[in-house]
C-alpha cells in the first residue's frame, strides 16, 4: 500500500489541481476483526478492511464534497473534479471555510492489533457462563470486534494530522423465553480498551441479563399518574441527544432551538453538568481531531445547570457570529453525585425505573412520548415489578429543570461516562 499520507496530499493537491480556493482531505483506513456469536454458537470469524477518502473544496464562496472508497491517482482526481462540480452548482456562502494552520501532530490511543486468542476466550466464556446462569436467556446477533483505525487529514492551509486508535467493541442482544411467555428485546454496546475482564462483568451487563428474566413476568401498568422517573445510565442517551441537537449547527442557525438565547444561563438543575471528552484518559472510544479539521480538547457544556458553550462547527460559527466550539460534542460524562441508587430509589413515592425509551425524536420545544420499555414500576421507595404497556410524556426542557437527584454510581460505556439521574413531573400513562 501506497504511503497514507502521500494519498491524503494527493487528494488534497488534486482539489487544487481542480480549482478549489481551499481544500481539504481525509484519509482513514479501517481493519476490523470481528466475531459473532449467538445462541451459545460463535457463528461467525471475519476480518474487514475499509478505505475512506473524503474531499472537500470550496470555491468561490461555494463548496463541494465527494467520498469515495478508492486511493489510486486516477480515482482521486475524479473525485476532486466532481467536488469541484458539485460546489459549481450550489449557492455561495461566505460562511464555508476550512480550519486555519495548526502545529502538525500524530495521535495515538489503544493497541495496534487484536488478541485473537483473548477474544475467542472471552465469547466462550460468556456463552457458558449466560448459559449456565441464565438458561431462559437468548443471546441474538451478537458480536465482539477489535477495529484499528488510520487516518490521515490535511488541508490547504497547512494543517497535518496523524490519528492511529485501536478499541474493542461489544455489542450484545438478548432476551428471555419461558414455556410461551417472552421478555421485551434488549441491548447493552460498550467499548474496550482490552479484553481483561470477562465479559459478563462489564458494566451492567450482568444486571440487565438478570432484568431480562424478570422481565418475562412484566405487567401491564394500571391508570395515570405524574410522578418521577429515574432514567438509567442505558436509557439517557435520548436526553443528551436533545441537548447536543439544540445547541449545534442546525438548531442555533435555523433560530429553532430554545436554548438560542440562553449562553451564560440556567437551563438545567444544579445538580446536573455535562462534560463533552474525546481526549481524555477516561474514554477509550473518543477522537482527536474534530470533522473540521481541530484538534479537539475536552469542554464542560453544562456546569451546575448552566449552558457554558454551543456545539457549533466553524460553519455554524460564521453563519452566526457566535463562538466556536473546541470539539463536535460526544464523548459524554455527566458528573455523579452524592446519593448511591439505592438512595435514590427510596426517595421515589411513585414513578419508573427507565431503562428503555421507545419514541420519536422530541419536538423543538422539548415536548416527547414514548413507551417505556424493559422498565420497572416504583412505589413508596420500592422496585415493585417489570411494566409493559407503559407510556411516558414530558418536556425535555423541563425534565432537565427538575432533575433533583444523580447517583454516585457511573456506567462506563467506554465512549460515553453516564450515572442515573432522577426528574420529577412525569406523566405515567397505562392501561
Amino acid at each position: 500500500m501506497a504511503d497514507p499520507r502521500k494519498i491524503a496530499k494527493n487528494g488534497l493537491n488534486s482539489l487544487l489541481k481542480a480549482g478549489a480556493d481551499k481544500a481539504q482531505c481525509r484519509v482513514t483506513f479501517t481493519d476490523k476483526h470481528e466475531m459473532n456469536f449467538e445462541l451459545g454458537e460463535i457463528t461467525l470469524l471475519r476480518t474487514t478492511f475499509d478505505t475512506d477518502v473524503n474531499l472537500v473544496g470550496i470555491k468561490d464562496s461555494r463548496k463541494g464534497s465527494m467520498s469515495i472508497n478508492k486511493s489510486d491517482d486516477a480515482s482521486m482526481e475524479r473525485a476532486a473534479q466532481e467536488a469541484l462540480a458539485i460546489a459549481a452548482a450550489s449557492a455561495p456562502d461566505d460562511a464555508y471555510d476550512i480550519a486555519e494552520y495548526q502545529e502538525p501532530q500524530e495521535f495515538s490511543t489503544g493497541k495496534d492489533s487484536p488478541d485473537l486468542d483473548k477474544m475467542h476466550l472471552r465469547v466462550k466464556e460468556f456463552m457458558d457462563q449466560v448459559g449456565a446462569k441464565y438458561p431462559q436467556i437468548s443471546i441474538m446477533q451478537s458480536y465482539v470486534d477489535f477495529t484499528r483505525e488510520k487516518e490521515y487529514f490535511v488541508n490547504s492551509n497547512g494543517v497535518d494530522f496523524v490519528t492511529h486508535k485501536g478499541v474493542y467493541h461489544c455489542v450484545i442482544m438478548f432476551s428471555s423465553r419461558e414455556g410461551d411467555k417472552v421478555s421485551s428485546f434488549n441491548y447493552v454496546a460498550y467499548s474496550l480498551r482490552d479484553l481483561e475482564k470477562q465479559l459478563l462483568d462489564c458494566g451492567s451487563i450482568d444486571t440487565l441479563l438478570r432484568q431480562s428474566v424478570e422481565q418475562i413476568h412484566a405487567r401491564p401498568l394500571e391508570g395515570k399518574f405524574v410522578g418521577d422517573v429515574i432514567i438509567t445510565p442505558q436509557s439517557i442517551n435520548d436526553v443528551l441527544y436533545f441537548i447536543a441537537s439544540s445547541i449545534s449547527d442546525g438548531a442555533i442557525i435555523g433560530e429553532t432551538s430554545i436554548y438560542r438565547d440562553k449562553l451564560g444561563q440556567q437551563i438545567a438543575s444544579p445538580t446536573f453538568t455535562l462534560h463533552s471528552r474525546p481526549v481524555s484518559e477516561e474514554i477509550c472510544d473518543g477522537y482527536f481531531v474534530t470533522r473540521d479539521g481541530y484538534a479537539a480538547q475536552n469542554s464542560t457544556i453544562i456546569d451546575q445547570g448552566v449552558l457554558k458553550t454551543f456545539l457549533l462547527s466553524l460553519y455554524g460559527s460564521k453563519k452566526t457570529g457566535l463562538k466556536r466550539a473546541i470539539n463536535d460534542g460526544g464523548a459524554f460524562v455527566i458528573d455523579p453525585g452524592d446519593e448511591s441508587i439505592k438512595d435514590i430509589i427510596k426517595s421515589v413515592d411513585k414513578g419508573v425505573l427507565l431503562y428503555r425509551f421507545s419514541g420519536g425524536t422530541p419536538s423543538d420545544s422539548g415536548d416527547f412520548s414514548g413507551v417505556a420499555k424493559n422498565s420497572y414500576l416504583i412505589e413508596n421507595g420500592e422496585i415493585k415489578y417489570p411494566i409493559t404497556e407503559a407510556m411516558i410524556a414530558g418536556n425535555m426542557a423541563e425534565l432537565l429543570m427538575n432533575v433533583t437527584n444523580v447517583s454516585r454510581e457511573q456506567e462506563d460505556f467506554g465512549y460515553t461516562i453516564l450515572p442515573y439521574v432522577k426528574a420529577s413531573g412525569i406523566t405515567v400513562s397505562g392501561k
